[in-house]
């Protein structure tokens, strides 16, 4: 299971105990917040792509508030957005749709971090299931998701 994954992965750091488990789901931002009772914002929600030049998997770890720019997302990475299929993605990720998050993923995934979380001092990344959560700070969270760099490829936050 992939929260256990998730678990194992933090346990190399003896942070094993900050994962939170919820009797309801987190899987998506509303239901997240709810779960935390935190402003929907501050949920680290993480998202799919397939680059299609690179024929490479990569996540992109955004504010729940953030909406992905097509137009910022082509000039990061030289090309459109393309997200992952949503039957494609526990297979290519490692994790669940509603659980999908930074850690403990397979081997060659790249991870991205979206400025629009730099506002805050703490976020909610999920923790490879759908009722699941860390709290991180924000350079704990570049940290433990290993992030390749910072990107700008989101709107409807500022």
């Amino acid at each position: 299971m992939a929260v256990e994954d998730v678990k194992a992965y933090f346990s190399t750091y003896g942070m094993e105990d900050r994962v939170i488990e919820f009797e309801v789901s987190s899987a998506t931002v509303e239901l997240a917040a709810q779960a935390l009772n935190c402003a929907p914002e501050r949920i680290a929600k993480t998202l799919s792509f397939h680059l299609k030049k690179a024929d490479q998997a990569i996540l992109v770890v955004t504010a729940g508030d953030a909406k992905i720019d097509n137009a910022k997302f082509k000039q990061a990475f030289s090309e459109r957005a393309l997200m992952i299929k949503p039957d494609e993605v526990e297979e290519k990720i490692g994790h669940p749709i509603g659980g999908v998050c930074p850690f403990a993923i397979k081997e060659g995934v790249a991870v991205y971090l979206d400025e629009s979380l730099k506002r805050f001092d703490t976020v909610f990344p999920a923790c490879g299931g759908p009722k699941s959560a860390i709290e991180l700070t924000i350079s704990e969270l570049e940290e433990y998701a290993k992030s390749n760099s910072w990107v700008d490829v989101c709107k409807g936050w500022e």
